[in-house]
């Protein structure tokens, strides 16, 4: 669980708002040293293939490497950054958080917004991101020959061991995912797969799911699964539908996803006597299964979600063990396909 766990900090410190991805892209091929060569396309997403080469069934895995971030939208005459939201950022924990923004040079910067007893609703409301402000501690001067408006700026935080299996970083949405298939590569390493694996690690999902739409295009694979985060229980959290952290994948189940890769997955789970919750939804999943699904001639896609608390926050929450299970759990659906 150790190595596990230096891995998802590992990719948790590499940069990767949508657009900006090669960081984190690189960081992921990385660990796959040894195991698959790999390659990043023109989208910027990285991609790999295992298994047996030739065999007429293609399963397309995907994880997101972007991460939910701010962008840089001009200098101000004083010399604050005005910025706007690069993905869905939370903006109630942005005021006096400290961030880096990724410019000419690397520069540490504070959110700084009008201060409550100033607003006319005070602490009841939340400016939204583009009202706020970076201070950087420069003139403008020296802010417009640093940093240019379209940089990106990351929370300014560093990956923390909780107790137990339980760890806690900015960017878990969604390199737990990216973690838990790098985590089932090895664990096939050395295997012989009867089906074709692509693993692609996509671009701009928390924009849109661009690289995922391109790269299944490219790759026209027979069926997909993709792995994201969803809701774990916490205060304020209704328990219906949600994830427990330590209690295993969340399995999704909706109208845009396959029934046989479902109920295929929740059979396995079980067989294994694994902790697992069915996460119902009505319509679309909010992740890059819904645009795989519909791509070229359609592609049967499961999904399979990680427990998450505070998400697109700079203190995200995973447990090891959930991340540990999803690769075991995916790792078990290749070996039967044929």
């Amino acid at each position: 669980m150790e190595e596990l766990r230096e891995m998802l900090f590992r990719l948790c410190r590499a940069p990767g708002t949508p657009g900006e991805e090669v960081s984190a892209a690189k960081t992921a091929a990385a660990e796959l040293s040894g195991i698959a060569e790999t390659r990043i396309d023109r989208m910027g997403n990285l991609t790999t293939q295992f298994g047996n080469l030739d065999a007429a069934e293609h399963v397309l895995l995907d994880a997101h490497l972007d991460q939910i971030g701010l962008i840089v939208t001009g200098i101000a005459k004083n010399g604050f950054l005005n910025v706007g939201r690069c993905g869905g950022i939370d903006a109630r924990v942005l005021p006096g958080m400290a961030v880096t923004i990724c410019g000419k040079e690397t520069l540490c910067g504070v959110v700084c917004c009008m201060p409550p007893p100033l607003q006319e609703d005070g602490e009841k409301k939340v400016p939204p991101a583009d009202e706020m402000a970076v201070d950087a501690g420069l003139s403008r001067t020296e802010a417009e020959r640093l940093v240019r408006p379209g940089d990106r700026i990351l929370f300014r935080t560093e990956p923390k061991r909780l107790l137990g299996t339980r760890v806690s970083a900015a960017g878990l949405d969604d390199r737990a995912g990216v973690a838990a298939f790098l985590r089932c590569a090895q664990i096939l390493s050395g295997e012989t797969l009867r089906c074709r694996v692509t693993l692609q690690f996509s671009a701009g999902e928390e924009i849109g799911g661009f690289g995922a739409t391109t790269g299944a295009f490219s790759a026209e694979p027979a069926q997909a699964i993709a792995v994201d985060v969803s809701f774990a229980s916490q205060p304020g959290v209704p328990e219906k539908n949600r994830g427990r952290l330590g209690g295993g994948p969340m399995i999704g189940i909706a109208p845009v996803l396959s029934r046989k890769i479902t109920e295929a997955l929740i059979r396995l789970a079980e067989e294994r006597k694994m902790l697992f919750t069915r996460e119902v939804m009505g319509g679309l999943t909010g992740t890059n299964s819904d645009t795989i699904a519909t791509v070229g001639r359609g592609v049967p896609t499961g999904l399979i979600s990680i427990p998450l608390r505070n998400m697109h926050t700079p203190a995200e929450v995973v447990d090891l063990n959930d991340i540990e299970n999803t690769a075991q759990l995916i790792a078990a659906y290749l070996r039967e396909v044929s």
